[in-house]
């Protein structure tokens, strides 16, 4: 691992390295590191802009959108002056801005069982942002498939919710289908657009999911595996609740259905998988 730090990066991360739990080492592993973001919206932006200051050597963003006016109530990377262009070629600008030293690698294409598992070959670790219920299974199937660790995070209304997954480890750490066993009914979660999103939510959670990758990279810290973090923001209050490996779950039990992103029921969970806002 290469420790030798310009003079510009010693300023830069200066109050990184004289924390005992990162320090030289630590921040060599964060430049070293290359980290996937899907979705450069309400989630993916701040998460962005927190990876890029920290100082991750590599960042991949995935999104097809362009930016629109109603995005930017939550969406802070992007700007007024954005509005019609590429999601993925805002951002990157912005990052370039934030911290020159980072590597942005564009995707600006449409998560699909086609590309997932070749995208995030790319790449150790993987942090969700997206806005469906279809990619954020695609990206448990594909991210187990591939041994990667995804740290996943979502939001609605006034209310958040935050984990980690690495079921590849094996027992006892759970995959997302441990947890939310299918899809729920269309109608039965609104989308933003439909119900709302107080904008610093997204803020919120995109910082701490920024704060979990970080924490998984380095290796420091007590993981979110097995555990979903939900903070509801109109009552100030933040819960986290333990979450069991499911020996009958589809793709990491016993007796997995779930052997490729071309199995049945992984089709039917993310047949309309996409990557928006």
């Amino acid at each position: 691992m290469n420790l030798d730090f310009t003079e510009a990066e010693l300023h830069r991360y200066a109050r990184h390295i004289i924390l005992p739990e990162i320090g030289g080492i630590g921040q060599a592993k964060l430049r070293a590191a290359r980290v996937l973001v899907v979705g450069a919206g309400g989630l993916g932006t701040p998460l962005l802009q927190y990876l890029a200051a920290a100082g991750i050597g590599t960042i991949g963003i995935v999104d097809h959108d362009t930016v629109s006016l109603s995005n930017l109530q939550r969406q802070v990377i992007h700007r007024t002056s954005d509005v019609g262009a590429a999601k993925v070629a805002s951002a990157r600008r912005a990052l370039a801005e934030i911290n020159p030293e980072a590597h942005v690698a564009a995707h600006a294409l449409r998560l699909s069982p086609d590309n997932a598992l070749e995208l995030i070959a790319g790449y150790d670790m993987i942090a969700d942002g997206s806005d469906n219920f279809a990619t954020r299974y695609l990206l448990t199937d594909a991210c187990f498939l591939a041994r990667k660790t995804l740290v996943a995070a979502a939001i609605l209304r006034f209310e958040g919710q935050l984990s980690t997954y690495k079921p590849h480890l094996g027992p006892p750490h759970p995959c997302y289908r441990c947890v939310f066993a299918e899809p729920p009914p269309p109608e039965a979660v609104p989308s933003c657009a439909a119900a709302g999103v107080l904008g610093s939510m997204a803020g919120t959670i995109g910082a701490w999911q920024a704060t979990e990758v970080v924490k998984e990279i380095l290796g420091i810290g007590e993981s979110l595996s097995g555990k979903l973090l939900l903070y509801d923001a109109l009552d100030a209050r933040v819960e986290r609740l333990a979450v069991a490996r499911r020996d009958d779950c589809p793709l990491c039990g016993s007796s997995p259905a779930i052997t490729s992103l071309a199995s049945p029921l992984a089709q039917a969970s993310y047949a309309e998988a996409y990557c928006g806002d």
